[in-house]
């Protein structure tokens, strides 16, 4: 596995972890994937172990989300600061989000870890579909159950 450098400019090292990502596509893993509506091509361990040797980092995590790749997206969302998101740009992000694995990674590792979550489920929850009642975040805090 690549080492991504840490001494660059934040653009260089973009470049080197998307480089990265690049590498570790696999055809077969897409096609699995493709099957449950992701589109990302790298094995989920070893986007992890990537995330784990980066660390939190949120400025990063903010430049992955950007290039609208899904495996970018996945591993920006395992190196972010959940609590350093506001309300409006969660919201800008789930709507953003366009495959499950991303959808269901930012709702579960990152909106319900913000001090923002339940506002943005009773905001979600109240938008017509495909919005908020099909984000996963219309469950019944309490019990998990889904509200009809």
């Amino acid at each position: 596995m690549a080492e991504t450098a840490t001494t660059g400019t934040p653009a260089d090292e973009l470049a080197e972890v998307m480089a990265e990502l690049a590498a570790l596509a696999d055809p077969k893993i897409r096609e699995v994937n493709e099957r449950h509506g992701d589109d990302h091509a790298v094995n989920l361990g070893k986007l992890r172990a990537i995330a784990k040797r980066l660390k939190t980092r949120q400025d990063l995590a903010r430049e992955l989300w950007e290039t609208g790749d899904s495996a970018a997206r996945l591993l920006a969302l395992l190196v972010c600061r959940p609590k350093a998101f506001e309300a409006d740009e969660l919201d800008r992000m789930l709507r953003e989000a366009r495959t499950p694995k991303v959808q269901d990674w930012l709702v579960n590792y990152v909106v319900k870890k913000s001090p923002h979550a339940e506002g943005l489920r009773v905001a979600w929850f109240a938008d017509p579909p495909p919005g908020g009642g099909e984000r996963g975040l219309g469950a019944d805090r309490r019990t998990g159950v889904q509200e009809a």
